[in-house]
């Protein structure tokens, strides 16, 4: 039965809110739905009906998007889908003009997009290409100043159309941009930094999150490190964030553990976490630390490094939609034995605890993980049990039981109000206390 609620626990760290990927600057659906950009037909693949990533055109003159006509002729079909004209050559031309017409699209409707009223603006030949985007970003030599604007062209796309996000995909930005972050010798531009994650946190699930394996070499984890400990609240906020997105892909998850062995990583975290006033850095650290604790292998580290101690600080003065989200991290924690000594050295643990069983009544998840970290902890020690009586935790478990709470959460609520309940009856006998108490 144990074993079945830690397991439930793990799931309450990877479901919702917690985001395979989180779209920080993407706009909410009712103003993207607004603000949509409309394909052009001719910009639309015949076969797929979606916007042409690398148009080819075939020997009848139709242009089709190269991986769906590949898979065409890979099916033995030998006409041409539009025309269903026999093809006697099937080669494939690329449509250089095609292509750097929807690069111009992109671009200018991506700026424009709020204004579908007005004609298009004419496209300037010295605009950037997506393809010449992405060469000044690969570009060693090109000035912070050059890569800056070319990054704020990445932004727009990611951020505010569908259409533009695919595209970046398709063409590689999201491993571009990680490389760009990440690999020797990193930008000393910290706004260039701030941009660079803006853009990758804003790429949708349909990210290919393997690229982020490319943390597993030490040189680029040191470079990411280093963004942690020096790197402005801006950039610690988006690592962070990056770093729960990390720990809870299943693509990421031998990464997870790499990133969940680094004791400078860990410590990062955990000094975030404890940051006051609590805002939206240490907020994002206290996901990242929940995220990397949803691995067992994760929680001696994360415990050793300070983790109990850092989510109690938070708790103490947060009231946020993450507390639940903490809660569930510190009772996997408080699993442990090194987990428990901690929360029984810290005086704040048991009267956070207490508070949080009936602080957050809308949020049950919450209430059921604070009391079962209680449980855990007072199951092995007297003296917190005593604490916990003292802060008021048989109120407490009355008034949750009275409520609409999960039908977990009073079976962890009744465990423990019979485990402090002999207590509980001395104190208020006066030092006495009856069999029937018992």
């Amino acid at each position: 039965e144990e074993e079945e609620e830690e397991e439930e626990e793990e799931e309450d760290l990877h479901s919702p809110p917690f985001p395979r990927l989180p779209c920080l600057l993407r706009l909410s659906l009712d103003e993207r739905g607004e603000k949509q950009m409309s394909i052009p037909h001719l910009f639309r693949c015949p076969i797929s009906l979606d916007l042409f990533t690398d148009p080819v055109t075939l020997t009848t003159g139709q242009t089709y998007d190269r991986p769906c006509i590949e898979r065409w002729l890979a099916d033995g079909n030998l006409t041409c889908p539009v025309t269903m004209q026999r093809l006697s050559d099937a080669s494939l031309v690329p449509n250089h003009t095609l292509r750097h017409l929807i690069d111009q699209w992109l671009i200018t409707g991506a700026a424009d997009f709020h204004c579908r009223t007005k004609p298009a603006r004419l496209v300037n030949d010295n605009e950037l290409s997506l393809a010449a985007v992405k060469q000044m970003l690969q570009s060693p030599d090109m000035a912070s100043a050059a890569k800056l604007q070319a990054l704020g062209k990445v932004r727009v796309l990611a951020v505010e159309s569908d259409i533009g996000q695919a595209c970046l995909i398709q063409l590689g930005f999201f491993p571009l941009l990680l490389q760009l972050l990440f690999r020797a010798p990193w930008p000393a531009d910290k706004e260039l930094i701030e941009v660079a994650l803006d853009c990758v946190l804003s790429f949708s699930p349909a990210s290919s999150l393997d690229s982020l394996n490319m943390l597993t070499d030490s040189s680029n984890l040191d470079s990411l490190t280093l963004l942690l400990d020096q790197g402005s609240t801006r950039i610690k906020t988006s690592l962070c964030h990056l770093l729960e997105v990390i720990a809870t892909s299943p693509a990421t998850q031998e990464l997870s553990l790499i990133v969940g062995q680094s004791p400078r990583v860990l410590q990062a975290l955990v000094f975030l976490a404890q940051d006051k006033p609590i805002g939206a850095a240490s907020e994002a650290a206290v996901r990242a630390i929940a995220g990397l604790c949803s691995s067992e292998a994760n929680r001696g580290n994360a415990i050793r490094e300070g983790a109990v101690d850092a989510i109690v600080s938070y708790l103490s003065t947060s009231a946020r939609k993450t507390d639940a989200r903490a809660l569930a991290a510190l009772e996997l924690l408080l699993g442990h034995e090194e987990g428990r000594r901690a929360a029984v050295r810290n005086p704040n643990a048991i009267p956070v605890l207490v508070k949080m069983v009936f602080k957050v009544p809308s949020d049950h998840k919450g209430c059921e993980h604070a009391v079962g970290s209680l449980l855990r902890v007072c199951c092995d020690s007297t003296p917190a049990t005593t604490h916990a009586v003292d802060a008021g935790v048989v109120m407490q478990l009355l008034l949750l039981l009275q409520s609409q709470c999960s039908s977990k959460a009073k079976a962890k609520a009744r465990a423990l109000l019979k485990l402090v309940k002999s207590l509980w009856a001395a104190q208020a006998g006066g030092g006495k206390c009856n069999d029937d108490d018992k």
